[in-house]
């Protein structure tokens, strides 16, 4: 049987849309599925560029006909490309392209022909089973970040939005609030996903070091170098540099850190041979950057190329009602690494946790919850287990004429959490959220004997 003259039936037929175009672009013909997804009638769009649908899986070039026309006819198909075309409302609609240039007899191009499946509604279903899976999970955490209140839900849907694109972001917020998390989460929605997450601390390293860090050093670039090394910047090439503390960094390095910015390129120390670099940058900081702006220490012109997308970590206080979780989850990760089993927080502990102020944030916190496991040995988390300062009582550092009482829970406790940490007074420093110095000098005002009493 000739089908010859039903092809047009059978397009009709067809769920796809079906478009016909010649070799400068322009529409020939289309298909009713195509009519009801670009919401054009045929003829509206015979006669008139595809560029009317504004396809994003198209690369135009623009420069004459066929292979210089677009990329479909220099490839010679297309398929199963993802991608979003824009109906007559101005809505942007998701579709499956696949595509195949047409040649006559001679082999001379002649048209196109392209099938347009539309995935609205798989796509809607798909955003909606993700929704609801965040929702199911969100006692678990998103991407590591604890907090399911208005104030974190604000947070997590910048993340989603932002993820998706290229431009830069600053992370705004207090020390402990979160901003490495918030960073590391908008890298892992992203495209990028599968490519290296790279954290650089500008505040830790001086100018010379930091330059070496970012931008890599040839061997004998300065003394000491003696090999070459390859910086953060190379070493996160596809992926996402995180730099952390940004408004620490020197004037110098900030002059080097625009270039890269706007050229998309490093240079080792030590070599002027450029690299070509493709990362995406966040930045965080805690310091106040206008005011660094003000007084002539952080550039103007870089601040603008670094905070294109701010995202503010709100404090703890402003979303107190996550701290029952968050502890949850505390407690979960320190009976794991403890061996303990403690069930939770007495009512009375939670009302000082929720009543304190917390200036250390999420960081302070996990602090309290990790003292409080050294003095509670099982069952639930009393008060008398909290640190003094969050228990309401006296401050962490008591004046000399504290009361014996006082005094003799300051003791014990010290002696409790240097047994934990076998002696290790940086490390009980840090659960009970002090300096070091001050460990000292509570062992010389207690007379605490390191080798009798906690050996």
């Amino acid at each position: 049987m000739d089908l010859s003259e039903h092809w047009k039936t059978i397009v009709d037929t067809l769920q796809d849309g079906v478009l016909v175009v010649d070799p400068g672009g322009k529409i020939l013909a289309v298909n009713p599925s195509a009519e009801r997804l670009t919401g054009y009638k045929a003829v509206e769009l015979v006669g008139k560029s595809c560029r009317v649908l504004d396809c994003t899986g198209c690369d135009i070039f623009a420069k004459g006909r066929a292979e210089r026309w677009c990329g479909l006819y220099a490839r010679g198909d297309v398929r199963a490309k993802k991608c979003l075309i824009t109906n007559k409302d101005r809505r942007t609609v998701n579709i499956i392209k696949n595509a195949s240039i047409l040649r006559d007899y001679d082999g001379q191009i002649i048209g196109a022909v392209e099938t347009l499946t539309d995935m609205s509604e798989i796509v809607r279903q798909q955003d909606e089973i993700m929704s609801l899976r965040k929702t199911l999970h969100m006692d678990e955490g998103y991407h590591g970040i604890l907090g399911k209140s208005p104030a974190m839900q604000s947070v997590y849907e910048l993340i989603e939005n932002v993820a998706m694109t290229e431009s830069p972001v600053m992370i705004h917020g207090e020390s402990g609030t979160g901003k490495e998390l918030v960073a590391r989460a908008i890298h892992e929605v992203s495209p990028r996903r599968d490519s290296p997450f790279i954290k650089v601390n500008c505040a830790a390293l001086n100018e010379n070091l930091l330059e070496s860090e970012l931008f890599g050093h040839t061997k004998g670039a300065y003394t000491g170098a003696d090999r070459t090394r390859i910086g953060r910047f190379e070493a996160a090439h596809g992926g996402t540099i995180f730099l952390d503390e940004i408004g620490d960094i020197p004037l110098s390095t900030q002059v080097k850190l625009l270039r890269v910015l706007e050229e998309k390129e490093i240079e080792r120390v030590g070599d002027h041979k450029p690299i070509k670099v493709d990362v995406r940058i966040i930045s965080a900081t805690n310091k106040n950057l206008d005011k660094l702006i003000a007084q002539g220490a952080f550039r103007e012109d870089l601040y603008f190329r670094v905070s294109v997308f701010p995202i503010d970590c709100p404090s703890l206080r402003e979303h107190k009602s996550d701290i029952p979780m968050i502890v949850q989850e505390f407690i979960r990760q320190n009976n794991a690494k403890s061996g303990k089993k403690i069930l939770g927080l007495a009512p009375e502990a939670l009302e000082r946790l929720t009543a304190y102020t917390w200036p250390g944030n999420v960081r302070e916190l996990r602090n309290t919850i990790e003292y409080a496991f050294v003095l509670c040995s099982s069952g639930g988390i009393g008060v008398r287990h909290l640190p003094p300062k969050v228990a309401g009582a006296s401050p962490v550092c008591p004046e000399p004429e504290a009361g014996p009482s006082l005094n003799i829970q300051e003791k014990e406790n010290l002696l409790a959490v240097l047994r934990e940490t076998g002696g290790n007074q940086s490390e009980a420093a840090r659960i009970l959220g002090v300096s070091r110095v001050t460990i000292w000098k509570r062992i010389k005002k207690y007379g605490i004997n390191l080798l009798t009493e906690i050996g």
